[in-house]
């Protein structure tokens, strides 16, 4: 409720002033897009949702095992004057670790409609994660 009606009074700030357009974002303060992660048969398949978002401003990349999403997000302000703007701008970032094993060749990255796919090729776990028992220091002590 807090962070709503803070984000709120920071949108009538910006109104008053009228410069009409929240800060740019940087690396540090980046949005993650909405992201569902999910097996399709052997692959594990990452689909993030940036509408609005040009095909040529999306990055994926494969270091170390982690997969990064990254790119901006911009809106013509030529003529406008907003009155809400709720939509999140500028840089994201969106960081998915990948099992081990999983090489570059194994990724296929497809954008269509404002919704990022990748798949990485036998992926999926189908075992899951391993469940790891949670001990009290009091009790191993005795």
């Amino acid at each position: 409720m807090m962070s709503e009606m803070n984000r709120i009074s920071d949108t009538m700030s910006t109104l008053e002033t009228s410069s009409g357009y929240a800060q740019p974002r940087g690396h540090a303060d980046a949005w993650s897009p909405t992201t569902d992660i999910f097996a399709r048969g052997d692959d594990l398949v990452i689909q993030c949702e940036i509408p609005g978002v040009n095909p040529d401003e999306v990055e994926v990349s494969f270091s170390h095992g982690y997969l990064t999403i990254s790119g901006e997000r911009r809106r013509n302000d030529e003529d406008r004057l907003y009155y809400a703007s709720e939509r999140f701008l500028g840089n994201f970032r969106r960081e998915v670790t990948l099992p081990v094993g999983i090489d570059e060749d194994s990724l296929e990255a497809n954008f269509d409609d404002g919704l990022l796919e990748v798949t990485v090729h036998g992926g999926a776990d189908a075992s899951g994660p391993s469940q790891i028992e949670v001990q009290s220091k009091k009790r191993r002590g005795k």
